[in-house]
């Protein structure tokens, strides 16, 4: 379990960073992926967003008994956005998450931040979530929706967020791939009753939808953008098309749009299917140093809350 649940971490890590270079990109300007580049001033194995939130959601478990409370999380994303400006980083905002917390800042009342957020910025944080709960779904997807209303509060966002926690929790107690999708569409179909309503596809539909895709058809039926309802299901149909989690990330990393999201999740999910060796000792030696990541101690911790 610990091994599956360093794998899923690490592997979220190394999926961002291999899509860190390409994210944005058109599949055309986009030459296949073979390993970790520097680009928009960070280093090769650099992580964005998507880690660094990862982490912050990570420590909020872990300081408060494995809940989250909405109050910290704005104020830990104000300071961390804070912290991003005053060394002159910019861009690593999501949309949804950017408008909630601008939200905030200017007053704003919690309950109100997240009731636009569509993006996939709940899913891609939330594997710590999946970490720290057994995959009993009714109370996952509650733990799920404690962990992202604050700036996604719609269905599509929590269906999307509660896929990803979903197949972590059962990939990190022993599932295989197709074992965790199962569980993600019965989490997706669940979440997307919870919040505001919003126009969008159904996420567990087309995360059923995208098994029976080839590779090469993901990006073009399924989609790429940061909307929740194509880039979380375009990474499910990733981890259907291709076995290896290191070649996944990689094809997940080439394929245009918000590539490094979809890697990252596409790596959480493989790393937690299946354990140790799921990627190249140096891939996550060089992630985990680049960025100090402190993943053995968040592994620890969240499966402590999880043993609970």
């Amino acid at each position: 379990m610990r091994e599956r649940a360093l794998a899923a971490l690490a592997g979220l890590a190394i999926g961002d960073a291999l899509g860190m270079p390409t994210e944005g990109k058109p599949p055309a300007e986009i030459e296949p992926v073979t390993g970790f580049a520097a680009a928009r001033g960070m280093p090769a194995g650099g992580v964005t967003d998507d880690t660094q939130q990862t982490v912050i959601v990570a420590d909020l478990l872990l300081g408060n008994a494995g809940r989250i409370d909405p109050h910290q999380l704005a104020e830990a994303l104000l300071a961390w956005e804070r912290d991003l400006r005053a060394r002159g980083i910019r861009g690593l905002l999501g949309p949804s998450t950017r408008a909630a917390v601008t939200a905030v800042a200017a007053g704003e009342p919690l309950e109100r931040a997240g009731r636009n957020g569509t993006t996939n910025g709940a899913a891609m944080r939330i594997t710590p979530v999946g970490i720290a709960n057994p995959p009993d779904l009714a109370p996952l997807v509650d733990r799920v929706v404690e962990a992202s209303w604050v700036t996604h509060n719609t269905g599509v966002a929590l269906a999307g967020a509660a896929a990803v926690a979903a197949a972590v929790s059962a990939g990190v107690d022993g599932a295989d791939r197709r074992e965790a999708t199962d569980l993600a569409i019965a989490a997706a179909t669940a979440a997307a009753t919870r919040g505001n309503w919003v126009a969008a596809g159904d996420v567990a539909a087309r995360i059923e939808w995208g098994r029976a895709l080839g590779p090469d058809r993901i990006a073009d039926l399924i989609g790429t953008s940061v909307a929740t309802q194509e880039s979380v299901p375009a990474a499910f149909a990733v981890l259907a098309s291709v076995d290896d989690p290191w070649e996944a990330c990689r094809f997940a990393a080439s394929m245009g749009g918000d590539t490094d999201t979809i890697a990252s999740i596409v790596g959480a999910i493989a790393g937690a299917c299946h354990g140790a060796g799921a990627f190249p000792d140096s891939a996550v030696r060089t992630v985990t140093e680049v960025n100090d990541l402190p993943l053995p101690r968040l592994v620890d911790g969240l499966l402590r809350l999880r043993a609970r």
